[in-house]
């Protein structure tokens, strides 16, 4: 158990295990292979004892909310569109927040009531390369600037809404690129999970979010009249749960070094890959390469930006040095 000061309770995994109940285990191993990122072993054990029982409890908040949805319904005597349960999951790059979501997405649809469960990454948010070059900012891609926040958070609140149908821009790991001119649309979906690095994120008092507001109007006026509609509003405010994936830097370096090493024998083939140029170079040079750009890059961004929403999220799954949970801090009600 966590000290009683903290706002969390700290749970060990067999602890964490237990409070899976009776839930099923409904993914096989050809599935989990599938939902797998680059370089990221998950076992089904691993699904088993941490991805369940989150499953369960976010099942159970899925049921609550929307038990709150109508009781506010009927109070007010009007009949409101049911809106999704969004789920936010945050971390550092190399963490396996990709991997985490794509399980629970497949996990959460198969529980019942809510079958259609989207998943959303922010990249797709990142301001293009051609928009950050244009601002100095390529080297800072990542950083809370790099992103249209307006944008990210117009999308939310179209969501929160009831919008019948949202659109969401593409992100394409090959060119390191927002795709132009291509979107997902989401329509009525019961959860959506929305996953990046920024998720949890406040901007600086006074900070503006730059970006465009979302074209259907829908986000919320700043109160004290006629500008955008979105400086006062967080992304975070949108959200019904939040995940933060937890570890040790040097355990992240290691595996974003990891993980370079094998999109280079993977995606980086692939001769409108962004990080082409890194095929033909030798073991030391690739990893001097993934090195460098931690330490100048990824490694930056999770101490000054990432790590310190750590302690605003709901749910903090801690990893040990081979990428399983450890241990399992659940926010205190």
């Amino acid at each position: 158990m966590d000290n009683a000061l903290s706002p969390f309770l700290e749970l060990s995994r067999a602890e964490w295990a237990r409070l899976r109940a009776n839930t099923p285990l409904t993914l096989d191993e050809e599935e989990l292979v599938a939902l797998r990122g680059v370089n990221e072993f998950v076992a089904l054990d691993e699904v088993r004892d941490v991805y369940l029982p989150l499953s369960r409890l976010l099942n159970l908040r899925v049921a609550a909310t929307q038990h709150l949805h109508e009781v506010t319904s009927g109070f007010l005597g009007v009949l409101t569109p049911r809106v999704p349960f969004v789920i936010a999951v945050a971390g550092s790059v190399a963490v396996g927040k990709s991997t985490i979501s794509r399980i629970l997405q497949a996990l959460l649809a198969r529980w019942p009531g809510h079958p259609s469960v989207d998943l959303v990454t922010t990249d797709g948010f990142l301001y293009p390369n051609a928009e950050l070059e244009r601002r100095g900012l390529l080297t800072r891609k990542g950083f809370p600037e790099s992103y249209d926040v307006r944008r990210l958070r117009g999308m939310l609140a179209d969501l929160k809404s009831g919008a019948e149908r949202v659109e969401v821009p593409l992100y394409s790991h090959i060119t390191y690129d927002v795709v132009a001119d291509e979107v997902m649309t989401i329509s009525r979906p019961d959860i959506v999970i929305v996953e990046g690095i920024n998720v949890l994120q406040v901007p600086p008092t006074g900070a503006s979010g730059g970006g465009t507001a979302s074209p259907s109007g829908r986000e919320p006026k700043a109160s004290g009249g006629g500008g955008e509609a979105t400086d006062h509003v967080h992304v975070s405010d949108y959200f019904d749960f939040s995940i933060y994936v937890d570890a040790v830097e040097t355990d992240v370096e290691q595996w974003y070094v990891d993980r370079t090493f094998a999109l280079r024998e993977g995606a980086f083939q692939q001769p409108d890959s962004f990080f082409h140029f890194l095929t033909p170079l030798g073991d030391d040079q690739v990893r001097e390469f993934a090195h460098m750009i931690w330490n100048t890059i990824n490694g930056v961004n999770l101490r000054e930006n990432i790590a310190p929403t750590r302690s605003r999220a709901h749910l903090i799954l801690e990893k040990g040095p081979d990428h399983s949970v450890r241990s399992v801090r659940l926010r205190k009600l």
